[in-house]
């Protein structure tokens, strides 16, 4: 009788919040449905759909901030939502509540050609951004494959294969708009400040990357911008091995040689890309490099690795010059994930995402193959081998209980690996729903303590994104 009770006043609560969302944000910009709440509850993770109870559609940071406080108010759980493309359930309303869909706010505020840098709301994508920069001689080079909005790249501290050369999320915001749980509206690093560099206080600014949603609602993003290169070239090259490719990797660093892009895929990954995109690479341990620069600098890049990957038995370089080739080789690499599933039609596919320190690199990916091997598993291997950072694409039957048991606890034994190995159980795509345990043993008690006392202090009710990361 009691749960009755408390039923019918959450019920009467959300109402009468449906009611206030609709003053603030108008018909429109509130839903119910049940098609649009499924679609605001899942990503592209292999967690179950979680849907909110209710979905809004905010235009501006006044409506996101007047939303956060109804919420508040009537005790609502928050989930912020960008594109859906997060691959760890990070958008999963776990205790129901109000997905907030920031589609609405897509717009590039303010660039700043001569000083590298742009501030953009958070529906604005990478994709959209770079085609807005490309008559500027700008580019972000930050490129996660996913065409994910920047601020859920910033929520995940995202990365992808230019990170070698350009770093991650972490090192190309600048400064970030947030809307608290209470719906006060903070600036990490001070309104409208965009120094290259800063000495002034605590790094709140790289406290909100990565905190996926749990601390608050990004609702602008300033972020660092490079030139577009006087050159680039892409190259392929095999090997006979899968310690002769790391190895390679690994040298071609510590030469000092700044590569762009150097992307591992194992022999299955590779056999898996031929097919899906009808491209005849060798099926072996193979290299996607990509080289940025002058022409001259790019003589004695290319020099220089191609000694490398010969002295480690590594093929001839196929080579990509052209743009439209380039597109090709690196659709190819981005494509990986569909490539992966159609080697198992009918199937779903989870990707694990451990990183290493570069050293420790060869003997993790050797052991986590032969790991696969041993227990009869799909999982090709691509990985940014630059930042020893690699994903195993684990392909699966959901409905056999057997295989999804031996892809969890092959999982589990990968992550608790790297952690051996000093790395950690996440490169890039956040801990969500599914990491948990493994946070808690990386970071140890006292840190996960000390990251409580914050997400305590920030949202003393729990109400942002509750149930992910802590």
């Amino acid at each position: 009788m009691l749960s009755c009770s408390v039923c019918s006043l959450q019920s009467e609560g959300l109402e009468r919040a449906v009611a206030a969302f609709r003053s603030v944000s108008g018909d429109e910009g509130v839903s119910l449905g049940e098609a649009v709440r499924e679609q605001h509850g899942r990503d592209e993770s292999v967690h179950r759909c979680r849907p909110p109870d209710v979905v809004v559609f905010p235009r501006c940071v006044e409506e996101v901030s007047a939303l956060a406080k109804i919420c508040h108010e009537h005790q609502l759980p928050i989930i912020p939502f960008g594109t859906g493309t997060g691959l760890e359930g990070g958008v999963g309303a776990l205790k129901g509540g109000v997905c907030f869909s920031l589609r609405n706010m897509d717009q590039v505020l303010d660039l700043h050609q001569e000083d590298f840098d742009v501030t953009v709301e958070p529906g604005v994508t990478r994709k959209a951004l770079n085609s807005y920069l490309r008559d500027t001689g700008l580019w972000f080079p930050v490129d996660p494959g996913a065409d994910a909005s920047l601020c859920g790249m910033a929520s995940t501290s995202a990365s992808g294969t230019n990170a070698v050369r350009y770093g991650t999320m972490r090192e190309n915001v600048l400064n970030l708009e947030v809307v608290l749980a209470d719906g006060t509206i903070i600036h990490t690093a001070g309104r409208g400040r965009r120094p290259r560099k800063t000495s002034a206080g605590y790094n709140l600014t790289n406290l909100f990357v990565g905190s996926e949603g749990t601390l608050g609602i990004l609702t602008k993003a300033t972020l660092r911008l490079y030139g577009i290169p006087e050159s680039m070239v892409s190259a392929v090259c095999s090997f006979p091995s899968v310690q002769a490719a790391v190895d390679s990797t690994v040298q071609v660093l510590q030469a000092g040689v700044p590569i762009a892009r150097i992307e591992f895929l194992d022999d299955v990954m590779i056999g898996a890309c031929n097919s899906f995109n009808s491209l005849s690479y060798p099926v072996t341990p193979t290299l996607f490099l990509e080289f940025h620069g002058s022409s001259k600098s790019l003589e004695e890049q290319v020099s220089i690795t191609e000694e490398i990957t010969r002295d480690n038995g590594g093929s001839d370089f196929a080579w990509a010059e052209d743009e439209e080739t380039r597109a090709k080789l690196w659709k190819a690499r981005h494509d990986a994930w569909y490539a992966s599933l159609a080697l198992r039609p009918g199937c779903k596919a989870y990707s694990t995402d451990v990183c290493v320190p570069l050293s420790r690199l060869p003997q993790i990916i050797v052991e986590t193959k032969e790991d696969l091997i041993r227990n009869n598993l799909t999982g090709p291997i691509a990985g940014h081998v630059g930042d020893g950072n690699f994903h195993c694409i684990m392909v699966l039957d959901p409905n056999d209980p057997d295989e999804v048991q031996r892809v969890h606890e092959f999982t589990e034994r990968l992550a608790r690996r790297a952690l051996a190995m000093d790395g950690t159980c996440t490169g890039e795509h956040g801990v969500g729903l599914g990491k948990r345990a493994l946070l808690r043993e990386e970071l140890g008690p006292m840190a996960m303590e000390v990251m409580q006392g914050l997400k305590a202090t920030l949202d003393p009710k729990n109400l942002m994104n509750p149930g992910k990361v802590l």
